[in-house]
């Protein structure tokens, strides 16, 4: 599990306790009046084991504090939900990941987007998001089914083609020269990110090696209207749908936006970074 998942269990652990200790009952015989084996008692105490809303709803009640299920039960489900493993996420391999992806994306009619090293996924061509799911496959050792994560992320963007709906996208200039696929593929990438300037439906901003910036480059995230923004690092997705964390990423978006440049600006930064694979 990731760390902050194991943090949160962990924190989860110790109220846990104190709820148990608050109604005078031991480990024994809390274990005694649920029927459940001792070592399940300390498990849960001890962050090594995540309850089921059943199994909370039995605890409180046994140590007489009903009323602390609701409270208990939303840091429960917020954890679970809010910080999403890699190793659990892609156990099944990317496709599932993707499913859920295209769900959010179908609810929304704005979206704001960030990434500082890859092409957006919902810009990416079906050839360069194959290398990506393969890199990344490689990496976390998940099961290989990179061309029908393919299709499901390309199925996705039939999304920005749809009237009433808003893709604003900034990338970082690194994004459009990282090779993680082949010249020849980053190549098309770019010449489709060229094509997608000026839609009606797409804002792309670039922010050049060259500008200024307010904020250091960071991982990316994607914010869907004003109910959810995701973010994601090496060991999980983190879903938050707080409206002050939503307000923070959406500040930052606005933040990092001031450096990036739009319509024929970014034509030339997308040409220049084509320029520059060609002469590799």
């Amino acid at each position: 599990m990731s760390t902050d998942y194991q943090q949160a269990r962990a924190a989860f652990g110790i109220s846990l306790r104190e709820i148990r200790m608050a109604s005078a009952l031991t480990g024994t015989q809390l274990a005694s009046t649920l029927g459940w084996p001792h070592s399940k008692i300390y498990k849960c105490e001890g962050g090594k084991q995540t309850m089921t809303e059943a199994d909370l709803r039995l605890w409180v009640d046994a140590c007489g504090q009903p009323e602390k299920f609701a409270g208990m039960l939303a840091r429960l489900r917020g954890f679970e939900s809010q910080i999403r493993s890699w190793r659990r996420q892609l156990a099944s391999g990317h496709s599932p990941v993707q499913d859920g992806w295209n769900v959010e994306v179908g609810r929304s009619t704005v979206i704001h987007a960030w990434e500082e090293s890859v092409v957006a996924g919902m810009l990416q061509t079906a050839d360069y998001a194959r290398h990506v799911f393969m890199r990344y496959g490689s990496f976390y050792g998940t099961a290989r089914d990179a061309d029908e994560a393919v299709r499901i992320r390309v199925k996705r963007q039939e999304w920005i083609y749809e009237s009433g709906h808003n893709l604003r996208v900034i990338m970082w200039e690194a994004a459009l020269r990282a090779l993680v696929c082949p010249p020849s593929v980053l190549d098309a990438q770019l010449d489709r990110l060229s094509s997608v300037v000026g839609m009606n439906t797409v804002e792309l901003g670039i922010i050049p090696f060259t500008a200024s910036l307010k904020l250091p480059t960071a991982n990316g995230f994607w914010i869907f209207d004003e109910r959810l923004a995701v973010t994601e690092d090496w060991h999980a997705e983190v879903w938050l749908d707080d409206a002050e964390n939503i307000r923070l990423y959406s500040r930052v978006w606005k933040t990092l936006q001031e450096s990036a440049v739009y319509g024929a600006d970014a034509h030339n930064v997308i040409n220049a970074a084509r320029r520059a694979l060609s002469s590799r």
